[in-house]
């Protein structure tokens, strides 16, 4: 996969699965797998096995990855999740909200 619609750092909220309707920030992007990992989103639980001695392992709570056409950008505006384009503003492509027109970056 190329390109993305979504960026680390940006608020998207989940449209399908166990999920749907959760709102979290992507805390990292896998172009290569087309996922994304969102903070809140798709909880696995990991078993950790101790590393080093001292250290305790156990059950971790953490972030699974989501495919990134199960997320929608996140519109302050329009309060809700929205498609985006592109436009070309000052030399520079920036994403536009479908909807209401804000940009974003």
């Amino acid at each position: 996969m190329a390109s993305m619609h979504i960026k680390k750092g940006d608020t998207v909220v989940v449209l399908s699965g166990d999920d749907k309707g959760v709102q979290g920030e992507v805390i990292a992007v896998s172009r290569e797998e087309g996922k994304v990992l969102v903070k809140g989103a798709n909880i696995i639980h990991k078993h950790v096995k101790p590393r080093k001695q001292g250290e305790s392992g156990g059950i971790v709570d953490a972030e699974g990855a989501i495919y990134a056409s199960k997320v929608a950008l996140y519109c302050p505006t329009c309060k809700k999740g929205v498609r985006v384009h592109t436009e070309v503003v000052d030399g520079k492509k920036v994403r536009v909200c479908a909807k209401c027109g804000k940009k974003f970056d």
